[in-house]
């Protein structure tokens, strides 16, 4: 495909709304976007089928089906984008000096078409195994989509396809969220014998904290990640100026590397909030990622990909749902910047890039 061709196809899929309704109520969601990569995949040749997650939050897997006996290849990306506040015209894709802008475009719609369009090159060849495009919804708040993919569907290695530079990611963070609640006692400001302040219980945590943090990142674990880190994110308590607060709820994020566990956090947690009186609790936890080189679509990558570096890459991503249920995967995508931003791009000769690399590790491991 041409790179003109290539950029018409990033275009159309920037330009529909896909906004994740988790992030922002009410907004658009996948059905649309998965009914085009549902249409534009059947036209190339695929088996497609629909289904739908959640209500309104369907996946799309193609099957480029195989004669029998090859190995299997899971190509990877997800539909949604977060929202799309500050931004000026997120859903008019416009291409400059080889950079396509608008919201998805690196985050990662750019990948998208990439898989679609291996998927399509994969079609015309003769393969044993079946290679499997999977575009998957709410990524970027639950990731439901590619848990389910992981439920249903087995592969003997799979690439999802997250943006990297063009650099090979073996690695990623984890993370946990959780909640600390300092309790106090409710009074009249005028009467400090009888309250307890909350929020200034709340305090010690919060020095607490910034200390591990401080010790976390001084002391890194991981060859390729480095360390894990906490910040607090979100905090609350009292009910009016002149009363003692009664409780203050700080909600934070730990991110974890391999090696570190939730049972970890969670005993770090119960260190911060140490004698003060409250609660400390996850909320919410993803693991860490980590694939052995040895892996052989960590060799098939690396190869076709020209040898490039090869990193650990701070962000979460569904690479650890199928690394979790035992398909070995690797992270490699286009280059770009802006992701979650008011301004975001893809660079178009990566995207170009990508869809050889896909294409060619494709026909290597399913022939």
């Amino acid at each position: 495909m041409s790179r003109d061709r290539l950029a018409r196809l990033v275009s159309e899929l920037v330009a529909i709304d896909s906004v994740n309704p988790e992030l922002v109520p009410g907004a658009a969601g996948e059905a649309e976007i998965a009914r085009f990569v549902a249409g534009w995949l059947e036209e190339a040749g695929l088996e497609v089928e629909l289904e739908e997650v959640a209500p309104g939050r369907p996946n799309v897997v193609a099957i480029a089906r195989g004669s029998g006996g090859g190995r299997s290849l899971m190509l990877n990306a997800h539909m949604d984008t977060v929202g799309v506040a500050g931004m000026g015209a997120p859903f008019d894709p416009r291409v400059e000096d080889g950079r396509l802008f608008g919201r998805g475009s690196y985050d990662m719609k750019a990948s998208l078409a990439a898989i679609m369009v291996a998927g399509g090159e994969a079609r015309r060849h003769d393969l044993r195994g079946d290679l499997l495009v999977t575009a998957v919804c709410d990524e970027e708040v639950a990731s439901i989509g590619t848990a389910r993919i992981a439920e249903r569907f087995e592969a003997d290695a799979a690439i999802v396809a997250e943006p990297t530079e063009l650099r090979l990611a073996l690695a990623h963070r984890g993370f946990v969220a959780f909640e600390l609640e300092t309790a106090g006692r409710a009074a009249h400001g005028s009467r400090p014998d009888l309250g307890i302040d909350a929020i200034a219980l709340m305090g010690h945590a919060l020095v607490r904290l910034e200390a591990l943090d401080r010790r976390l990142r001084s002391a890194p674990s991981h060859a390729l990640l480095g360390s894990g880190s906490l910040h607090a994110s979100l905090i609350s308590g009292g009910q009016e100026y002149s009363s003692y607060p009664e409780r203050c709820l700080l909600e934070g994020e730990r991110r974890t590397v391999p090696g570190e566990s939730v049972s970890d956090v969670e005993q770090e947690l119960r260190q911060l909030l140490g004698d003060l009186d409250g609660r400390a609790c996850v909320t919410f936890a993803r693991e860490p990622f980590e694939v052995g080189a040895e892996e052989p679509i960590v060799e098939l990558v690396r190869r076709h990909a020209g040898e490039p570096e090869i990193v650990g890459v701070p962000f979460w991503a569904d690479s650890a749902l199928l690394a979790d249920a035992g398909i070995p995967t690797v992270v490699f995508g286009p280059a770009g910047e802006g992701a979650h931003a008011t301004v975001e791009w893809v660079d178009l000769a990566s995207v170009e890039r990508c869809v050889d690399i896909y294409t060619a590790v494709a026909l290597e491991l399913c022939a």
